[in-house]
């Protein structure tokens, strides 16, 4: 295990968090027909397609066109946006800062629409503090596609085996793996506390 030099964070559910139920569990009180409309009409790989790149004026058209009935809602995905992003874990972002004030190289790699993105660095200050960030809807490529790593790493002078990775979903540490990344699953901070301490990080 080559030593790590390079750290480099997710962000959603990793230092904020993310829940679309809290706006639309007032905007669709029922929870079988919000969780029928989360897995037929505005579904994870609708919202993963802004991720990508994809404007929200295309995206909101295209299911508009196939949902008539529910364009109200369908737009109130991104009017709503901000209520989804209700906080940050501090416990994380303590440990980011934590690491950034040691001295380590930290950046962020990120699937997130551009303009989203661009909202919650005003909204949360600390997203400024890294080193820099590869944001997902800027240059079109997402986790766990082997190109955004390999994009990133070029793009910070990272070596990718001195490079660890901390994200909250397992195809995309699974992603950084393939890669020739050292990655850890995120589950809560006393985890990663202990993980970082595995690779002789102190935070």
């Amino acid at each position: 295990m080559t030593d790590v030099r390079h750290i480099v964070f997710d962000i959603g559910k990793v230092l904020i968090h993310y829940d679309p139920d809290i706006p639309f569990s007032r905007l669709i009180p029922d929870e079988e027909e919000r969780r029928w409309f989360f897995k037929n009409v505005c579904t994870h790989e609708w919202n993963l397609e802004q991720d990508r790149g994809r404007e929200w004026a295309e995206a909101e058209a295209e299911l508009i066109a196939l949902h008539p009935t529910h364009e109200e809602n369908i737009r109130a995905f991104r009017c709503h946006w901000h209520e989804m992003v209700s906080h940050a874990y501090e416990d994380s972002v303590a440990i980011l800062e934590s690491l950034i004030d040691a001295g380590h190289d930290v950046t962020m790699l990120t699937n997130f629409a551009a303009d989203t993105f661009a909202e919650a660095r005003k909204r949360f200050s600390f997203l400024n503090r890294p080193r820099g960030v590869t944001v997902s809807g800027e240059i079109k490529l997402i986790k766990p596609d082997r190109a955004i790593y390999d994009r990133h790493a070029a793009t910070f002078g990272l070596d990718p085996a001195a490079t660890l990775f901390i994200d909250d979903t397992p195809d995309n540490v699974a992603g950084a793996k393939a890669a020739g990344w050292q990655a850890v699953h995120f589950t809560d901070a006393d985890t990663l506390r202990a993980d970082l301490q595995r690779f002789g990080i102190a935070s």
